[in-house]
């Protein structure tokens, strides 16, 4: 089909799971607009619907599966093409459905509109999936849906296999860009007007493998970029987070005090069980460093509860880790069953219910530190870089180190950086002040 003949076709997205598909669907979108089709709402009637899919859970796959159906009601005539860690993992299931046309993998989803060659519904679902030991190519990314923060995928795949982890499997071998085509994408992003970039992939830490360089080398990189006020770096695994990385970030001019870290357990073992590549020890070694040289830093923390293993008196321990340690937020999962994962051979299986009871102890864990880590911070002086207007005539911002602030929207504050009095904390958690 040529160009003019896609003139006024419409195409719809709906993304789950990591901010690292968020970045794919924009520049997916980016593609389909590059044609002259227009982008808009998954609810909207469309000629052509896109799923990005997520499968770290059970609850994703069902999602994907709801969202599928629910868009063929609303156009029986429309293309579905669905595609993400469901679609590389699952695509058999997947193609089953009825009013599905394409089904295209972790290797093939960057080249999505290639396969469309007119609007008609195909009679068998095609499907094109590589071999995960296959998907080596990377591909540049960045989200691009307002002015204000954009997710730059700096890395992609894994090479970690993790027992209860089904990411390499979809998503193929730990690769990236070199640093100097990275902080060209960045560049851009700038230019466009965008005051802070995230950068966000599978495992960040291990970029640079195939070039012979490192994160650290892209790091120092990147906080030459004029025009950015911030980068945030994303979640880096403990054992890849050096001093060298945190020791920068003190003295960085656009690297902002705000760190992740996938912990996943605090038991060295369930963390043995998990085969993760460090222990508490050095998760504690990096917390320490930070806070030495950071006090007011952010660091979140992941967190899987009810994993194939974990005892009750293995829970408690990682608990008590966990309530011990300076950090400021938990972002809790469930352990849920992946199809083809090692964990599914570990004796001990947590019943759901339980599960859901360490998860929510974990949580209210999460939003005592969470709470206190505000408390820290009122009295003070922070630099906000805020956003939009948000609820009831209110404006909300980011501090550098990730503390959401609110105040009356006024929109010359728009994507623009302002001393922020912290004052208050609201009834939705949400510190409140004045600029100064």
């Amino acid at each position: 089909m040529t160009e003019q003949e896609y003139k006024g076709k419409k195409v719809a997205f709906y993304t789950l799971g990591c901010k690292l598909n968020y970045a794919e669907s924009s520049a997916m979108a980016r593609k389909f607009e590059a044609l002259g089709f227009e982008q808009v709402d998954y609810k909207d009637q469309a000629d052509v619907y896109v799923i990005n899919s997520c499968t770290v859970t059970a609850e994703s796959d069902k999602k994907s599966r709801n969202l599928i159906r629910t868009a063929m009601k609303r156009n029986p005539n429309a293309l579905m093409m669905v595609t993400g860690c469901y679609a590389q993992l699952k695509s058999n299931e997947i193609s089953n459905i009825d009013g599905v046309d394409y089904v295209l993998g972790s290797g093939e989803k960057m080249n999505i509109t290639g396969y469309i060659n007119n609007f008609n519904k195909n009679e068998n679902t095609l499907v094109r999936v590589s071999d995960y030991k296959n998907i080596d190519q990377f591909f540049s990314a960045y989200s691009f849906g307002g002015r204000t923060r954009t997710f730059l995928k700096v890395q992609d795949g894994c090479n970690y296999f993790c027992t209860y982890c089904t990411i390499p499997m979809a998503r193929g071998k730990s690769r990236s860009d070199t640093i100097e085509n990275t902080v060209a994408e960045a560049r851009k992003v700038a230019e466009a007007g965008v005051k802070e970039i995230i950068l966000t992939g599978v495992n960040i830490g291990d970029f640079g493998r195939k070039h012979n360089e490192n994160f650290f080398g892209l790091v120092k990189a990147l906080d030459k970029v004029e025009g950015l006020e911030r980068i945030r770096i994303s979640s880096v695994e403990p054992n890849l987070l050096s001093d060298e990385i945190i020791e920068f970030v003190v003295g960085s001019q656009r690297i902002v005090p705000h760190f992740h870290l996938p912990l996943q357990s605090g038991s060295n073992e369930v963390l043995k069980l998990m085969k993760r590549k460090y222990t508490r020890e050095v998760f504690t070694s990096r917390v320490e460093k930070i806070k030495s040289l950071m006090p007011h830093a952010f660091i979140g923390v992941d967190v899987i509860a009810g994993t194939n293993g974990e005892t009750e008196e293995h829970f408690l321990d990682s608990y008590n880790f966990i309530r011990d340690q300076d950090i400021s937020q938990l972002h809790v999962f469930p352990y849920s069953e992946r199809e083809g994962t090692a964990a599914l051979k570990i004796p001990h299986k947590v019943p759901v219910h339980e599960r859901k009871t360490r998860v929510q102890k974990l949580i209210e864990l999460s939003e005592r530190k969470h709470r206190l880590f505000y408390e820290k911070h009122l009295g003070t002086s922070q630099k906000v870089l805020f956003e939009h207007k948000a609820r009831k005539n209110k404006i909300q911002g980011w501090t550098d180190n990730y503390i959401r602030v609110e105040t009356e929207h006024n929109p010359d504050f728009e994507n623009k950086v302002f001393d922020f009095s912290l004052e208050n904390i609201n009834q939705e958690g949400v510190v409140t002040g004045k600029i100064l």
